[in-house]
């Protein structure tokens, strides 16, 4: 197994097709299929089916690609330090859609600059926060455990070699737009909240509910819409009166003034829940400088914009 056909290998999971990795490559598509089946030959497994929408990745083929995907990543971090001294070194972060998460990627690109960096940012689902930095194509994620997820996702960041760094920890509060008839409220109930729309992004895969970027996501709640980005859930909370539950974290520099948070009241049947919001990361790793530096500008940002918690900041 060489480090090309790992490389090919990887192409074609990305792009989920042999002409589209064939073409990215710049190898003719016969070229790509023959390295693919010498590879699958000597593995003993399969690694994509071939179908009429493309090649999709196997059940021992995902987890192949999983595991290669970390050396090869490993590999041009290698490459990028000690061969090319002109390619650009990278830095990415994934995260659940946390503005303050992308106000401290602003503030960290502002200060290395992109002359000698490629940056990337990417707000994605949880399943996939935890893929890109387990496959090392992030080198932080930013996501929140709450006694109701965390041995989910316990078990994905154990089985992925992942540490869990908490940042901070919140009640749920209730976000919506200004305008919202119970924008005014000192508190909300879910009683009140029957009449709208609960927001919620997009999960895929199975058990999707179990990695609900949204606080009390095990509670019923009788009308709900799925989004996958930050500009669609604002102009659904704007449209239809939409809430959605969140840590009460609001960075204006990032969401403008349109929006408020009222803490979520909680009653017998709806209890409240504290969600601690941290960054992940390879376990056995070493952050490098650009990540210790996003990792200080994180926790400038959630000091600037969370709301102080005497209960919990005791509790700690």
């Amino acid at each position: 197994m060489t480090l090309q056909q790992i490389n090919y290998a990887l192409m074609i999971s990305e792009y989920g097709s042999m002409n589209r990795a064939a073409e990215k490559l710049g190898i003719s598509q016969p070229t790509l299929t023959s390295a693919v089946r010498e590879l699958e030959k000597e593995i003993g497994c399969e690694v994509f089916l071939r179908t009429h929408k493309g090649a999709v990745p196997t059940a021992e083929g995902e987890e192949f690609l999983q595991s290669v995907g970390q050396l090869y990543r490993q590999y041009e971090l290698v490459c990028e330090k000690f061969l090319d001294k002109d390619k650009k070194r990278k830095f990415g972060v994934s995260t659940q859609h946390y503005s303050f998460a992308v106000s401290a990627f602003i503030e960290t690109v502002r200060q290395f600059g992109t002359l000698e960096f490629e940056f990337a940012v990417r707000e994605t689902e949880t399943l996939n926060i935890i893929k890109d930095v387990g496959t090392l194509k992030s080198e932080i994620g930013v996501l929140y455990i709450s006694n109701y997820n965390r041995k989910p996702i316990t078990k994905l960041l154990e089985e992925n070699e992942l540490a869990f760094t908490g940042l901070i920890k919140c009640r749920a509060y209730v976000y919506m737009w200004k305008g919202h008839p119970l924008a005014g409220e000192s508190s909300i109930g879910l009683e009140q909240l029957e009449p709208y729309p609960c927001l919620s992004f997009e999960q895929n895969g199975q058990n999707g509910y179990l990695f609900a970027e949204e606080i009390l996501s095990e509670n019923i709640y009788p009308r709900m819409i799925k989004a996958t980005d930050r500009a669609a859930m604002g102009e659904l909370m704007k449209e239809l009166n939409g809430y959605t539950l969140c840590s009460g974290i609001l960075c204006e520099e990032m969401n403008g003034t349109d929006y408020v948070v009222v803490p979520f009241r909680e009653d017998a049947d709806n209890h409240n829940s504290i969600m601690e919001i941290g960054y992940i990361h390879k376990k056995h790793g070493t952050l490098s400088e650009i990540g210790k530096r996003y990792i200080e500008e994180l926790r400038k940002s959630l000091a600037k914009n969370a709301s102080p918690d005497p209960e919990l900041d005791d509790a700690e």
